[in-house]
């Protein structure tokens, strides 16, 4: 007895560590991007009180919540995912993988909160026939995913053929779709989705072990990517026009702490159920596991229900303090920007990507992961530069085309065709690396900051806001990648010199033969 409780009071200990690491990451994150913005208000763009006293909340909400969330899946959604997915593959059993695995991806996307705010903004299709045709493409393509694993096919290969077909398929759609879709594409892979396929991935590559194991451990969110783009296109073909004024955040007046603290209790349960619905598909499906399969000691079921618990109050913290505080002032900052300082947009904007990306809950996530799977090679602090100048410059050129209203596809075709040649030359693992984190750097933050940022400022430019600010988030997924890919060409590179300073192994067995005739003699 008293050992147990001796266990429990260590396990708190090193939970409260980490807790406390995990808050200091996340201040260190969101910090950043809120002194930019209270220093634009003090400076360039005067902001009323409303909107400020709902950021400043929104902000201290972010940094309690982020903290939260990523303990959480380090207790929780990774263990839960490995779990899963090595028992799935030990079961060797390829129609019940493909079956778990497609209702997961279903059921995760419809729950997704990232792509109920792009559907939203998308005035013409009905809401849940978005969401369902979107998250049909996402289960699809996990079992696409986890039996390329299985099989070991090259991930290159795939992706080449893959977007060889969305081009295709986005040269015959209308213009107005094509960003739309793109978007699609970055926020279905959102906080709630992404902690649980990788680590799904890593436990189906562990099992099946092997050389090139740890490299196809990742590559699932890329591949749960393209599925909404080949949806969203697919939707196309069956509406004929979407509205050219999507849904505009405002800040609620606010003119005394009570409504503001009314403002967030209002939104919270909103939040609360969203979250929920989100986690519930993943909870009840492990439980079924564990009865059925795992069998997993009390003390480990233990663990994993105070990660549940820390990720759910994480990501309601998190997406009520981004939607209530950060939506409208991405909004507000957009338009007021583009009105009095129009080009100075640019040089603004890519200074937020820069300091944005810090700020999403599964950047840290893919992060804490590559690292762990690399065992330092790649580390979190040379991923999160490599991201962060990445989703700087989609950024810069997201808010060119909301100036000048260039066709994203002077984007989109050759930063792709780039990104897809760059596959046949840097390691496989910096392929799959790269085109997750994609998917992983277009998180919230992005689909209620920046979204609405370019939203503002195009309706101040008086630009085409379907095929001008739409495919911001297209352009935060796609540029990661290659800036991933040249940092795997980088790390080839020192390898190989690396390689070549050491001494052949033909001299080290002359000089042992050398030794050998000394000691004859």
């Amino acid at each position: 007895m008293q050992d147990h409780l001796d266990l429990l009071k260590t396990q708190r200990k090193t939970t409260s560590k980490k807790l406390r690491e995990k808050l200091r990451e996340s201040i260190s994150s969101v910090l950043p991007i809120s002194l930019l913005v209270l220093l634009l208000s003090a400076t360039l763009v005067p902001i009323d009180l409303s909107t400020m006293s709902l950021f400043v909340v929104g902000a201290f909400m972010l940094i309690m919540g982020m903290g939260l969330f990523t303990l959480g899946a380090d207790m929780a959604m990774v263990p839960m995912g490995n779990h899963m997915g090595a028992r799935l593959t030990k079961s060797k059993n390829i129609w019940l993988l493909c079956g778990i695995a497609f209702l997961l991806g279903l059921l995760i996307t419809v729950a997704e909160p990232d792509l109920t705010v792009l559907a939203t903004q998308v005035q013409g299709v009905p809401n849940m026939t978005l969401i369902l045709t979107v998250a049909v493409g996402v289960g699809i393509f996990l079992v696409v995913a986890l039996l390329r694993i299985l099989f070991q096919w090259k991930l290159s290969y795939i992706l080449v053929g893959l977007y060889a077909l969305v081009f295709l398929l986005g040269a015959l759609i209308k213009p107005e779709f094509l960003p739309m879709s793109f978007d699609s594409g970055g926020v279905t892979t959102g906080p709630m989705t992404v902690p649980f396929i990788l680590a799904l991935g890593v436990g189906v590559a562990n099992v099946r072990s092997g050389k090139s194991a740890q490299d196809d451990s990742f590559g699932l969110v890329a591949l749960c990517s393209v599925g909404p783009i080949l949806a969203m296109m697919i939707i196309s073909l069956f509406f004929p026009h979407l509205s050219n004024t999507p849904e505009e955040a405002t800040a609620a007046a606010i003119s005394n702490t009570h409504e503001l603290r009314m403002t967030y209790a209002d939104a919270l349960p909103t939040y609360l159920l969203e979250v929920l619905i989100a986690l519930a598909p993943i909870i009840v499906l492990f439980i079924f596991f564990q009865i059925f399969a795992l069998h997993l000691p009390w003390g480990e079921i233990q663990r994993i229900i105070v990660g549940l618990i820390y990720t759910y109050v994480g990501l309601v913290l998190f997406l009520t303090g981004v939607n209530i505080g950060f939506s409208p002032m991405g909004s507000f900052l957009g338009w007021e920007l583009a009105e009095s300082y129009r080009w100075l947009l640019i040089p603004l904007g890519m200074l937020m990507g820069y300091l944005m990306v810090a700020a999403e809950p599964a950047v840290h996530v893919l992060n804490d992961q590559v690292e762990q799977v690399t065992s330092g090679a790649i580390s979190k602090s040379i991923m999160m530069q490599t991201l962060s100048i990445g989703v700087a410059t989609s950024v810069g050129l997201a808010m060119t085309r909301v100036i000048t209203g260039l066709s994203i596809w002077w984007l989109l075709v050759p930063g792709y065709l780039i990104a897809l040649v760059l596959t046949f030359f840097t390691e496989p693992i910096f392929t799959a690396i790269a085109f997750d984190s994609g998917g992983v750097a277009s998180g919230p933050m992005t689909a209620t900051f920046m979204l609405p940022l370019a939203l503002g400022a195009c309706g101040a430019v008086g630009g085409n806001i379907l095929e001008d600010a739409f495919g911001l988030v297209a352009m935060v997924a796609m540029t990661p990648l290659i800036a991933i890919e040249i940092l795997g060409l980088v790390y080839r590179i020192k390898m190989k010199k690396a390689e070549k300073m050491q001494p052949a192994p033909v001299e080290e067995e002359n000089i042992q033969n050398t030794d050998d005739e000394i000691i004859d003699i």
